[in-house]
Formats: C-alpha cells, structure tokens, sequence
C-alpha cells in the first residue's frame, strides 16, 4: 500500500518509471538489492539516477554513482567519494539525515519544489530516493533520482529561504 501512495504522488513520468523499475525489481523481498536493478530497463533516465552506499560502521555514505545530468549539477562525480566531500557543511547534516531516514525506516522518499538548495545553483524539481540492500532486508544502499530545471538565482529572499517540500513512506 505504502509503494502505491508513493507512486501517486510521483509527478514526473521519468521517476514513476524508476520507482516502478524498483519496485519490480525486489521480487517478493523487502528491497531489491543492487545486482536486481537492471539498467536497460531504465536506460532513458540514467542521466537522472545517483545512489550511495552505507557502511553501519562507520555511519557514511559513499557515492556508487551518478548519471550525467547530476553530476553536472555537482561539477565533479560521487563515485567512490565520501558524502562529507561532496557537501557544503552548512547543508551536509541535512542531507545525510534525509538519506539515513531511507536507510533506517527504511522508506521512501518524495521531494518537490526547490532541489539543489546545498550549491551555487536553485533547482526546481522532482526526487525520489529507495532504499537497496544486497542482504535482501537491512538497507545498506539508496537508489534516487532527481529531475531538475536551473532557475536563475537572483538576490531575492524568498527563493534563498526555499526549501524542498518533503514526503516519507514506510516500505510495505
């Protein structure tokens, strides 16, 4: 039940197509885990899609990828790179937070509005972030994927206090 609210409120046709990739995905288990995903299955998105892996011990996250259109937005690749470097500080406790709630639940999650608010640039868009786990039950991984349009950032308050309008969905 959980999956399906969070598919009705996925606006963009791209991210319906990912999450129902994922969804298809984990078979009868709780999450797929990485090897179940399979890229030709979403071969028009890949420029969208980023996902992280996370290590317990260390309570870190460690880029795994990122398609062209983010890693445009980042100006560098996430590959191999801790999340603490990939981040501003002021906006790095905010982001690993969000991403830990999808581990922990785990959960969905559905932004909307304002993305990108961590860098020099104002995105508008669409992001949903799944979780993944390669044991089949605890999360240890997230697969998301952000559609966004640059807006032209001008010395205007009320974009600089926007924020990203957030859902959260308990797996079923």
């Amino acid at each position: 039940m959980a999956f399906q609210e969070f598919l009705a409120r996925i606006s963009s046709p791209a991210l319906r197509q990912i999450a129902e990739h994922w969804q298809k995905s984990r078979g009868q288990g709780v999450m797929p885990a990485w090897v179940d995903l399979r890229p030709s299955a979403i071969s028009a998105h890949l420029s969208i899609i980023w996902s992280w892996r996370y290590d317990p011990i260390s309570d870190s996250f460690t880029g795994r990828l990122a398609g062209d259109a983010i890693e445009a937005v980042f100006g560098r690749t996430i590959r191999n790179t801790p999340m603490r470097d990939i981040f501003p500080p002021d906006r790095f406790e905010t982001v690993f937070r969000r991403h830990k709630r999808v581990i922990s639940g785990p959960a969905f999650f559905h932004g909307s509005g304002f993305v990108f608010l961590h860098l020099q640039q104002l995105g508008s868009g669409e992001r949903i972030i799944m979780p993944l786990s390669d044991r089949r039950s605890v999360a240890d991984g997230l697969l998301g994927a952000t559609i966004y349009k640059i807006v032209d950032l001008r010395p205007d308050t009320r974009l600089l206090n926007a924020q990203e309008h957030e859902e959260w969905f308990a797996l079923d």
